[in-house]
């Protein structure tokens, strides 16, 4: 896309403006850092533009407290830009398996999906983040048929962006934008964990 203009015009009959305005499937995956944060940038993004916000963090839990989710609140509180709605499903873990709890975590996320599937249906944001997404239909949980059928089927101009490691190929097919964060060097690699304002 040079200069921000299209390699290729499709002759679908639509004007320059239609194909612009419509709602886009988004996905960010890869094995790199930063598939969340280009999320929530994207967020921020659509808050300005007044834009009603749902975040969806799947196996995340309810007891950690992320940066982006403080900024995002105070922001969608502050009558300025769109309002933000905040939703947490899961015991506190990512794409590592915690033994013991999986039907627990399968049903959490399940029932997170039929609640998008509801909003979705009713136009309730104007964007959705649905953060961590892709490993509970890498584990089966949630049907990727579903999912894909559900987000063709959206109405209005609702933009969707999901984001996490191993995405299915039928979803990456499906997406209208797809980035692979691709993991040059990292600081794990020499043995250093996560830390304050840059994991979280």
């Amino acid at each position: 896309m040079p200069q921000g203009r299209p390699e290729h015009v499709p002759d679908d009959g639509l004007t320059t403006r239609q194909r612009r305005n419509r709602p886009l499937v988004i996905v960010h995956t890869g094995q790199g850092k930063g598939k969340s944060t280009a999320a929530f940038g994207l967020a921020l993004r659509a808050w300005n533009q007044g834009w009603p916000i749902g975040v969806f963090q799947f196996v995340k839990s309810a007891k950690w407290r992320i940066g982006e989710e403080t900024a995002l609140r105070v922001l969608g509180e502050s009558g300025q830009g769109g309002p933000v709605t905040w939703h947490k499903m899961g015991e506190g873990w990512s794409w590592i398996q915690r033994p013991g709890t999986e039907a627990d975590h399968a049903a959490d996320a399940r029932e997170g999906w039929e609640q998008i599937k509801r909003d979705l249906a009713a136009q309730t944001y104007r964007l959705y983040v649905l953060d961590e997404f892709t490993y509970p239909i890498k584990w089966g949980w949630i049907d990727v048929a579903d999912v894909i059928q559900a987000l063709r089927d959206r109405p209005g101009r609702q933009h969707v962006v999901i984001t996490g490691r191993d995405a299915h190929p039928d979803l990456v097919e499906f997406a209208d934008l797809v980035t692979e964060m691709g993991k040059v060097k990292h600081p794990m690699d020499r043995g250093q964990k996560g830390q304050k304002g840059i994991e979280w």
